[in-house]
């Protein structure tokens, strides 16, 4: 059966054609699916009544489901999505002003090991397919179908859930098609970052293959401290991925945003800022400065506001473009580094407890 959010042109081609369909009629399933938020074929009230019955057979149903929804304090929304198998991912609404940002996961779980994020604690369970990368943005529509947010829809869509996208490269690609494509959700890929932890011949991949933004995770200025912080840097140290950031196919007026993570005593200095200048330079760049939200067991403390602060004008006075990644939804495990599918417990565990007390409101839920 296809799986009826990562339906394309190709896919259902064959379909209608086996049916004895006009093509045409594929525009059609495509446009209920994806602008009209429609799964279910026998509801494509524009279709001939024999053809609902028969794609009705031949599709298999969303893929995901809110288990669990939890409101911050500050309006950021996270929902802890189930998939087909029971595993659990976590996807964020974040409101902000006239902006309403969806970040989504790309596996269940994380094989990176990074030290500041609370994903790697769970290691890598299996990778998410097409559907259920697509299916969450689709869920988040419908979230803000029933909230009101000032923004009237949705605006911004990053790859910083759980999970590293580019080791997913094969579901990725397609669901950005699928994302992007006037035919589907028809979102700007300028509107659309990947974020990796440097996953070097795969960066360029994806920016040949696609027009998203990139997004690289630095989080240090030595290899000695990146390795100790980032496995990664073992494969690919500073200077092949800096090395690989100015070769990569970088379209005019855009930038490679590098984030780094705040960590008090460990990559906040004075020094820090100015190797971190000098590693920078010959990339068109902007960097990220976020504060680091701590998880049980974190073996790290946030870098205090004026440390960060003072960091940030030392890349300023440098003429590096450098911004505050504000912490949002920390008080429901929503805030950047802190998603692991419901506080870090086993997701499966956490499906089974989400179906009895599903869709909470309660801004403790979590």
């Amino acid at each position: 059966m296809l799986a009826v959010h990562g339906l394309t042109p190709a896919a259902i081609g064959p379909v209608l054609d086996r049916l004895g369909a006009p093509p045409w009629r594929g525009a059609q399933v495509l446009d209920w699916v994806y602008r009209r938020e429609t799964a279910d074929p026998e509801a494509m009230a524009t279709l001939p009544a024999a053809l609902r019955r028969s794609l009705a057979a031949e599709f298999s149903g969303p893929a995901v489901e809110v288990a669990v929804r939890s409101v911050s304090a500050d309006g950021t929304r996270k929902l802890a999505v189930r998939l087909a198998d029971g595993e659990l991912v976590e996807s964020v609404l974040i409101p902000d002003r006239h902006r309403l940002t969806l970040c989504i996961s790309s596996q269940v779980g994380c094989a990176m090991g990074c030290r500041f994020c609370a994903t790697a604690r769970l290691g890598l369970r299996r990778h998410l397919r097409v559907e259920e990368i697509v299916g969450q943005v689709q869920l988040a529509r419908a979230e803000i179908g029933r909230q009101a947010f000032e923004a009237p829809g949705l605006t911004n869509l990053v790859f910083m859930g759980m999970g590293e996208p580019l080791h997913n490269l094969d579901a990725l690609v397609p669901a950005l098609e699928i994302l992007s494509a006037p035919w589907g959700l028809g979102i700007s890929p300028r509107r659309i970052t990947v974020s990796t932890v440097g996953l070097v011949p795969q960066m360029h991949e994806l920016l040949d293959r696609t027009g998203v933004n990139l997004a690289v995770s630095l989080t240090a200025t030595t290899d000695e401290v990146r390795r100790d912080l980032m496995p990664i840097d073992r494969r690919w140290d500073l200077s092949d991925l800096l090395g690989a950031c100015r070769a990569l196919p970088v379209p005019r007026r855009r930038r490679i945003t590098f984030e780094y993570v705040m960590l008090s005593g460990v990559n906040d200095t004075d020094d820090d800022a100015r190797r971190l200048v000098s590693l920078l330079q010959g990339i068109r760049s902007k960097v990220n400065l976020i504060f680091f939200n701590p998880f049980p067991g974190a073996d790290f403390q946030p870098s205090p506001r004026a440390r960060v602060e003072a960091f940030q004008r030392a890349l300023l006075d440098r003429g590096v473009n450098a911004t505050l990644r504000e912490s949002r939804g920390a008080d429901v495990a929503a805030a950047c580094g802190q998603l692991a599918a419901q506080g870090g417990v086993s997701t499966r565990a956490s499906a089974r407890s989400g179906a009895a007390g599903a869709s909470s409101d309660d801004p403790r839920a979590s």
